[in-house]
C-alpha cells in the first residue's frame, strides 16, 4: 500500500503503531514508515524506522520478515552514502529470505545495484528474482522487477530489451487496481526511454504526464528532476536544466539525507551549467559529486562526474598533458562499464591532444570515440561522427572533413525533425556547431566560394525552412491561450496603473508554463528531405543587376559571399565582435533619436554606420554595383539596421535570414483573393492614425479596431491574407522569445497563436516598435514573433529592430503604402517612403529601423 496510496499507508501505519501491537505487526508498521521516509522524507527518521522493524522482526522470530525489512534498510543506507553497510546489510536479507521472499529481496538489491552503477551485478539480481515472482503469481512485484530490468537495460544502452520489458511490465499493471505510485514510476521510465531513443517530445510528455501523477499523490520524485534535467539539456534548454536541479538539491537539503540523489542532481547541474557556458560553475558542481560518489563507493557515477569536471577544465583553457591522460582514463573507465558516455571522453582527450599537437594520442583517442558514429542515440553517433571529421582533418583530407561533417549533420537533421516545436528545433542546431564550423573551415581552405555559400545554406536558418508543427486542437490549450491573454491583459492594466499585483503575474508565468510545456510535446511532421540549395539556381535569379550578399563567420572573421553577373566571390571582412559592439551602439542610439532631444547622437549614428560597413562588408562594398541588394546575414547580426550604412541607404534594400529562405519567397504564389487586412491594436500614442487613412485607400479591406481587434478576430482574418498591417503595442521577450506579443482588445497575440495559422499572410507590415526582434538560439537560428510568419506562407515582411518614434512610424507608412499602391514591391516602396520623409534626425532613425524581409 506504501506505493499505492503513500500517504494512507503512513496514515494506517502511525494508527497501528499507537494501538499496543505485537512485535511482527509492529515491524510491519514501523517498515511502512521507514519506507514513506526514505522515498518521501527524513532519511535520518527512515533509517530509524526500518532498523526498528528490522530488529521488531528477530524479536518476532519471522526470517522471512527479517529478510524483508534488511533489505528495505539495505536500498536507505544506500541512498543515505553508507554503500559498504548497505550492500553487507542486503546479503544478510538474500541469506535470511527463501523463495518468494528473497526473490523480493534480490529485486532490492538489484535496484541497488542500479543506484550504485554497478549494472552488470544489479542484472544478474534481477535475472534470478523475476522467473520466482512469475512462478509464485506475484503481479505487482514482477512489474516492478521488469520495470527496473529495462532501466538497467537502459544504463546499458540495450534500447530494444528495455521497450521489451517497459511493454511488458505495462501489460502487467493493466490488469492491477490501484498502484498508482507504481504506474507512475513506469511512466517516468518510458520517458527516460523515449529519450534515450532520440524522442525529445514523448520523453517531455510522458516525464510531464508522470509529474502529474506524483503530484497527485502528494509524493515528491527527485529521480523524476535528473531525468528531466537530461532531457532538457539533449533539447537546448540547459539553463533551465540547472534551475530544475538547483530547485531539486535545496528542496533535498530541507528534508535532509538523500546523499545518493543529491550527488546525481550535482552532477546534472554541473553538465547543464557546462552546456549553458559556465565552466566555473560546473567545475564547482562537479568536484562535490564526485567527492560524494567516491565516498559512496559508486564508480559508474563517479566516472561520469570526472568527465565532467575535465571538460569544465577544458573549457576553461587549461589545456596540458595531464588533462589528455585524465580524460584517457575516464573513458577507459567508462568503456570498461558499458557506458555510451566512453565515447565523449575519448572525443575529449583527442580535442585535447590536437590542442597540443599531439597528433599520434589524438588519432588514438578519436579513432575510439569514431566507433560510435554507426550505431546508438542520435546525439552519441553524432559524437562519432565529430571524431570523425576531426581524425580526417588531422590526416589534412579536406573531403575527409565534409563527408564525416555531412554524416552528422544529417543524423541532426532527422533528429531535428522529430520536433515539432519550432524552439526546440532551433535550439538543437547547436549539436551541429562544431560540425558546421569544421565544414565551413575546409570549404574556406579549398578555394571555392560557390561550395562555401552550399555549407553555408546547409546550416543557416534551417528552422525557417520547414513550417512548424501545427498545435493540435487541444482543448487544454485553448483553455490555457485564452487564460493566459485575460491574466497578462489584467497584470499588464495593473503595470500601467502603477500598482502591479504579485499574483497576477505569478499566475501568468504558470500559464506561459503550461502553454511552453504542452507546445514542447508537439512531434515533428516535416520530412527531412528538404530541396538541396543550388547556387546556380540563385544566381539565374538574381539576374543580372542584384546583388546578394551572404555573410558567414569561420573563426570569428565575417566572411562576404557576393553573389551576383553569374559568380559567387568571397571577400574578407571584419571581426564578428567588433560588429556587434557596434550594432550595439547603433541600437541605444537609434532609441535615443526616437524620442525628442536627441539630435546631438545623429553624427554619432552615422558615424558608427560607416564602421559597421567597413568591418561587415569590408572590399565587397566596391563591388555591390547600382541594382537591389539582398543581405543574408548570421544570426548574432540580426539586429543591425542595414539601411544605415552609407553604401545601401539609398538601394532597394532586403534582408533575408538565409539565400533558400529568399528564394522560397521569390516563388511563393499569393493567396487567391487579395484579401487586405487592417488591424489597429489598442493603447497607441497615436492611436494607429495610419489605420482609418489606409481604410479609405483600401476600400474593400477588413477593418479589426478597438474592441473588434480581438485575437480569435484577428487570426481568422490573417489566415490567407494578401496584404496585413497590424499597428500595435509590441512586446519583445528575450527570456522567452515565442511569447514576445501584439496587444489586441483582450490581450497579447502571441508567436504560439501564429503557429495555428494555415497560412501567414502574403505580405505582413507590423508598424509597432521592436516587432523584427529575435532571439539568437542554436548554430545560426533566431526566435521571434516574425520569424514563426515567415516558414508559413509570408513572402515579404516590413518590420522595425529598434524603438521608433511613433508620429514619424506614421508618416513612413502612410508613404511605404502609396508604393504599394502604385505597384512597388516591399523593400523598393521601404527605400521610396524613406526618401519622402522629412530630413531630420529622428525621421532618419525611424527610416533605419524598419527592415524589409522577404523577396517580395
Amino acid at each position: 500500500m506504501v506505493f499505492a496510496d503513500p500517504n494512507a499507508a503512513l496514515a494506517q501505519a502511525q494508527t497501528v503503531l499507537v494501538s499496543d501491537p505485537s512485535p511482527l505487526d509492529a515491524s510491519v508498521a514501523h517498515q511502512v514508515i521507514g519506507t514513506w521516509q526514505r522515498d518521501w522524507g527524513d532519511l535520518r527518521l527512515a533509517l530509524h524506522h526500518l532498523r526498528r522493524a528490522s530488529d521488531l522482526a528477530a524479536r518476532a522470530q519471522a526470517p522471512e520478515r527479517e529478510s524483508d525489512t534488511l533489505a528495505a534498510l539495505g536500498v536507505a543506507l544506500v541512498h543515505a552514502g553508507r554503500t559498504e553497510q548497505a550492500l553487507e546489510t542486503l546479503e544478510q536479507a538474500v541469506e535470511r529470505g527463501t523463495g518468494h521472499t528473497r526473490a523480493r529481496v534480490l529485486y532490492r538489491r538489484a535496484y541497488a545495484g542500479w543506484v550504485l552503477g554497478r549494472h552488470r551485478e544489479a542484472l544478474e539480481d534481477i535475472r534470478r528474482a523475476i522467473p520466482v515472482l512469475r512462478q509464485a503469481d506475484d503481479v505487482i512485484w514482477t512489474a516492478r522487477a521488469l520495470t527496473l530490468r529495462a532501466t538497467i537495460h537502459l544504463a546499458l544502452g540495450a534500447l530494444e530489451r528495455a521497450d521489451a520489458d517497459f511493454a511488458a511490465a505495462e501489460r502487467l499493471w493493466d490488469t492491477t487496481g490501484h498502484h498508482d505510485h507504481d504506474k507512475a514510476d513506469v511512466v517516468e521510465s518510458r520517458g527516460l526511454a523515449a529519450f534515450r531513443s532520440g524522442d525529445v517530445p514523448l520523453a517531455l510528455r510522458l516525464l510531464d504526464e508522470a509529474q502529474e501523477r506524483y503530484d497527485r499523490l502528494g509524493t515528491p520524485s527527485f529521480m523524476l528532476s535528473i531525468r528531466r534535467c537530461e532531457v532538457l539539456m539533449a533539447a537546448g534548454l540547459a539553463p533551465e536544466a540547472l534551475a530544475e536541479a538547483d530547485m531539486a538539491i535545496e528542496a533535498l537539503e530541507r528534508i535532509g539525507g538523500h546523499s545518493t540523489r543529491k550527488a546525481e542532481l550535482l552532477l546534472m547541474a554541473a553538465r547543464a551549467a557546462l552546456q549553458a557556458g559556465d565552466p566555473h560553475t560546473a567545475t564547482a558542481r562537479a568536484a562535490v559529486a564526485v567527492r560524494l560518489f567516491a565516498g559512496q563507493r559508486r564508480e559508474w557515477w563517479e566516472a561520469h562526474a570526472r568527465l565532467v569536471q575535465i571538460e569544465a577544465r577544458a573549457a576553461s583553457g587549461r589545456a596540458s598533458g595531464r588533462l589528455v591522460a585524465d580524460a584517457a582514463a575516464v573513458a577507459e573507465r567508462l568503456a570498461g562499464v558499458g557506458a555510451p558516455a566512453a565515447a565523449e571522453a575519448s572525443l575529449l582527450a583527442g580535442r585535447i591532444a590536437l590542442t597540443l599537437g599531439w597528433t599520434a594520442d589524438a588519432e588514438r583517442h578519436l579513432g575510439l570515440a569514431a566507433r560510435s558514429r554507426h550505431s546508438g542515440p542520435p546525439l552519441a553517433r553524432m559524437t562519432g561522427w565529430t571524431a570523425q571529421a576531426l581524425r580526417a582533418r588531422l590526416v589534412g583530407s579536406n573531403r575527409g572533413v565534409l563527408a564525416a561533417c555531412r554524416c552528422g549533420l544529417r543524423v541532426l537533421d532527422d533528429y531535428r525533425m522529430t520536433l515539432g516545436a519550432s524552439e526546440l528545433r532551433a535550439r538543437a542546431t547547436r549539436r551541429g556547431a562544431e560540425l558546421a564550423g569544421l565544414g565551413q573551415q575546409a570549404l574556406l581552405a579549398s578555394g571555392s566560394p560557390r561550395r562555401l555559400l552550399a555549407w553555408s545554406e546547409r546550416c543557416r536558418a534551417t528552422t525557417l525552412s520547414t513550417p512548424p508543427t501545427r498545435p493540435p486542437d487541444d482543448p487544454v490549450l485553448q483553455s490555457s491561450l485564452t487564460a493566459f491573454r485575460e491574466i497578462a491583459a489584467r497584470a499588464e492594466a495593473a503595470r500601467l496603473d502603477g500598482r502591479p499585483i504579485p499574483a497576477l503575474e505569478r499566475d501568468q508565468r504558470l500559464l506561459e508554463r503550461d502553454i511552453r510545456s504542452r507546445t514542447l510535446h508537439l512531434r515533428g511532421e516535416a520530412a527531412s528531405d528538404t530541396i538541396r540549395f543550388d547556387p546556380a539556381r540563385l544566381l539565374q535569379e538574381l539576374g543580372g543587376d542584384t546583388r546578394l550578399l551572404e555573410l558567414i563567420v569561420v573563426d570569428g572573421r565575417v566572411q562576404v559571399l557576393l553573389c551576383g553577373q553569374g559568380r559567387v566571390r568571397r571577400f574578407e571582412a571584419g571581426l564578428l565582435a567588433d560588429a556587434e559592439t557596434e550594432a550595439e551602439h547603433v541600437q541605444a542610439g537609434l532609441r535615443r533619436l526616437a524620442h525628442p532631444g536627441g539630435q546631438s547622437r545623429l553624427p554619432l549614428i552615422e558615424a558608427a554606420g560607416r564602421r559597421l560597413e567597413e568591418i561587415l562588408l569590408g572590399p565587397a562594398t566596391a563591388h555591390l554595383g547600382s541594382g537591389p541588394v539582398v543581405v543574408v546575414p548570421p544570426a548574432r547580426l540580426h539586429r543591425v539596421p542595414w539601411a544605415l550604412l552609407p553604401a545601401l541607404q539609398e538601394r532597394v534594400l532586403s534582408v533575408s535570414p538565409s539565400a533558400s529562405s529568399w528564394l522560397r519567397a521569390r516563388t511563393t504564389e499569393p493567396p487567391p483573393g487579395g484579401r487586405h487586412v487592417l488591424v489597429r491594436g489598442p493603447g497607441l500614442a497615436t492611436a494607429g492614425a495610419e489605420v482609418p487613412e489606409l481604410a479609405d485607400r483600401y476600400a474593400t479591406a477588413t477593418l479589426l479596431g478597438h474592441d473588434h481587434a480581438r485575437v480569435s478576430s484577428v487570426l481568422e482574418e490573417l489566415d490567407g491574407a494578401a496584404l496585413a498591417h497590424i499597428a500595435a503595442h509590441g512586446t519583445f521577450r528575450a527570456d522567452s522569445p515565442l511569447f514576445s506579443s501584439l496587444r489586441m482588445a483582450d490581450g497579447p497575440l502571441i508567436a504560439h497563436d501564429f503557429e495555428r495559422l494555415s497560412r501567414s499572410p502574403y505580405r505582413i507590415i507590423l508598424s509597432s516598435c521592436d516587432a523584427a526582434r529575435f532571439a539568437t538560439v542554436g548554430e545560426d537560428e533566431l526566435l521571434g514573433l516574425a520569424t514563426v510568419l515567415l516558414p508559413l506562407g509570408t513572402a515579404g515582411m516590413v518590420a522595425s529592430s529598434a524603438p521608433v518614434n511613433d508620429d514619424a512610424a506614421v508618416q513612413l507608412m502612410l508613404a511605404l503604402h502609396e508604393g504599394l499602391a502604385a505597384g512597388l514591391p516591399l523593400a523598393e516602396a521601404l527605400r521610396d517612403a524613406r526618401a519622402a520623409l522629412p530630413d531630420d534626425a529622428t525621421h532618419r532613425a525611424t527610416g533605419w529601423a524598419f527592415t524589409a524581409f522577404g523577396a517580395t
